[in-house]
């Protein structure tokens, strides 16, 4: 069985896959993320395992799992299933790496749009020949919430809301509308440009937030919260 673990900005999540089916998913914190992640090993009988970070893991932790396990450090130089034609492929992001390599497996031969809504939105997009370019990095939710907070007098920290009006009666209001209608056109916004250019556009919506924003959006997307889990079974498999 393979091992899957995703270092992001905020959480670590642990996969495991047999034959490509995903058999255990959990969420980790870092303190306790190792010794669990030992115990996955042991009762999974993972005998493969590939590592992709944004986060912060240090040596110590990844030589703790090399003594268990075979282990792929996600990095510019392991063999991915597209070509590569970002013009600084040293500075791109592993996980945009392991969701182009997603897309290219799900959805061999179409020209895909992958949007990644956690701490930032990127966009990713891959045409219908393998080929990747490169696409676009914006402030997630969360981020536009805190730096109206954080770089203002006044303005306080709030939290996504369910309902969301266009036109803000109060402080608060205003900013939900600012922060949740902005993201909501901007992903639209970017969707139908794409779609100007590629007819047979496939759109991926993942991340953290996409139960948040799926339904508020008004083009047509596919929704995969484990897209960027199976992009890395993809890399490893790709790589055994």
């Amino acid at each position: 069985m393979n091992l899957i673990i995703d270092v992001g900005n905020t959480r670590i999540k642990n996969a495991v896959f047999d034959d490509g089916k995903m058999v255990h998913n959990e969420s980790l914190s870092n303190e306790i993320f190792v010794s669990e992640t030992i115990k996955i090993i042991k009762k999974y009988h993972c005998t493969n395992a590939i590592i992709s970070s944004v986060g912060s893991i240090n040596k110590s932790q990844i030589g703790k799992l090399r003594a268990e396990i075979n282990l792929i450090e996600l990095d510019f130089n392991t063999k991915v299933p597209f070509v590569n034609n970002y013009a600084s492929p040293k500075t791109l992001g592993v996980d945009r790496i392991a969701l182009v390599s997603s897309a290219i497996a799900k959805y061999p031969n179409k020209n895909v749009l992958i949007i990644d809504a956690g701490t930032c939105i990127t966009f990713d997009f891959i045409n219908n020949d393998g080929n990747y370019y490169g696409g676009a990095i914006s402030p997630g939710l969360q981020m536009r919430y805190k730096a109206l907070h954080a770089f203002t007098e006044k303005l306080p920290l709030l939290e996504p809301v369910g309902k969301c009006e266009l036109t803000g009666s109060s402080t608060e209001t205003s900013i939900h509308s600012g922060v949740i209608n902005g993201v909501i056109t901007e992903i639209d916004g970017v969707i139908n440009q794409y779609r100007k250019k590629n007819n047979d556009l496939t759109v991926v919506l993942t991340g953290g937030d996409v139960n948040f924003l799926a339904n508020r959006l008004k083009n047509g997307i596919f929704a995969n919260p484990n897209f960027l889990l199976e992009g890395l079974n993809t890399i490893l498999t790709y790589n055994l």
